[in-house]
């Protein structure tokens, strides 16, 4: 969505975009802004931003390769002209249900002698392409494309090896190295946080762990606090950003805010949707339980995050309420002030 002037071939795995934070009615109400033109204001970012000091005066160096750097977060393209060198309209293709079974160069693709397809047009079969690439991706669906580039998005597994060499940490189900409520590993004086770790303690009925940059950040924060607890023999209370799972983002430049079990995870089939939604402006889902708010998503300027974020962490029963409680009429702020 933020690259101008390109045309761009998305291979997703799932059945419907963005499956790890929004439902397949969700990804419906967002498909509209893929494919328009981007010609709008970005929103303000008013995340904390780090930088190497001095960077701006003068021309960073290269890093070398042994140089440990932040992951990019959110906010990579803040700052970057994202356009094309040829004069090309903004489209997206996607192909769902696949995956990249095999990345060709293009010296390999003529030896192979397949043929690739040119970019989808609308409601016409696809035709062999006669540009040579730099690069061509084949797809497990059998569909070949060239391209420019590749940007791969693969998720995150915890890298533990690095430590368990000569060492018996304990490790959970997912890979990550399990710690306790105070971030303890399994080794005395040894703390994890962020993406290598695994939560192994009984977490709140509305959080659960992700590996996402907030909450590596809440960790080790918190991970940090715990260590000098210890280290001065006093105790703490778990951070209270582990109550509630919480996660702010954009998204095609929509604000999007997921809270708690946003996608009814762990809670089974006894549970119900609660949906509003107007076309190019806001997409509100609410997950309830026997009449309380376990989870919610909100996409747009909904100005529901605070309110809803209340709702759940005090499991208010609802019931009464009904389908009130999404009424756009009805500002729903003065039911709980």
């Amino acid at each position: 969505y933020e690259i101008q002037g390109c045309e761009v071939i998305w291979a997703i795995k799932d059945k419907a975009i963005g499956n790890t934070f929004f439902d397949a009615g969700a990804a419906e109400f967002l498909i509209p802004k893929l494919t328009a033109e981007n010609q709008e204001t970005p929103i303000e970012c008013k995340r904390t931003k780090y930088t190497v000091e001095g960077s701006e005066e003068k021309e960073r160096p290269i890093a070398a390769s042994d140089e440990l750097g932040s992951a990019l977060g959110p906010d990579w393209h803040e700052g970057l002209c994202l356009k094309g060198t040829k004069e090309f309209s903004h489209k997206v293709h996607i192909e769902i249900l696949c995956e990249v079974k095999k990345i060709h160069l293009q010296q390999e693709f003529i030896q192979l002698q397949r043929t690739s397809l040119a970019f989808p047009k609308e409601e016409k079969d696809v035709e062999p392409d006669e540009v040579l690439w730099p690069v061509y991706v084949e797809l497990t669906n059998g569909k070949i494309y060239g391209c420019d580039f590749i940007v791969s998005a693969t998720g995150v597994v915890p890298n533990v090896k690095p430590f368990l060499d000569g060492n018996n940490f304990a490790v959970g189900e997912d890979g990550g190295l399990k710690v306790d409520k105070h971030m303890h590993t399994s080794l005395p004086d040894i703390y994890a946080a962020g993406d290598i770790c695994t939560a192994s303690w009984e977490p709140s009925p509305v959080w659960h762990q992700m590996r996402l940059w907030t909450q590596a950040r809440q960790m080790g924060w918190y991970a940090a606090k715990c260590m000098a607890a210890d280290t001065l023999g006093e105790s703490i209370d778990t951070d209270f950003s582990f109550e509630l799972f919480a996660h702010v983002t954009k998204f095609f430049n929509y604000k999007v805010v997921v809270l708690g079990k946003y996608n009814a995870q762990g809670l089974g089939l006894d549970h119900e949707l609660m949906l509003r939604c107007t076309k190019g402006q806001e997409y509100v889902k609410v997950v309830m339980q026997n009449g309380r708010m376990m989870g919610a998503v909100l996409i747009g300027e909904t100005d529901l995050e605070e309110t809803f974020e209340n709702l759940i962490l005090n499991q208010m029963d609802l019931s009464a309420y009904g389908e009130d409680l999404l009424n756009p009429d009805i500002d729903i702020e003065d039911y709980f002030d």
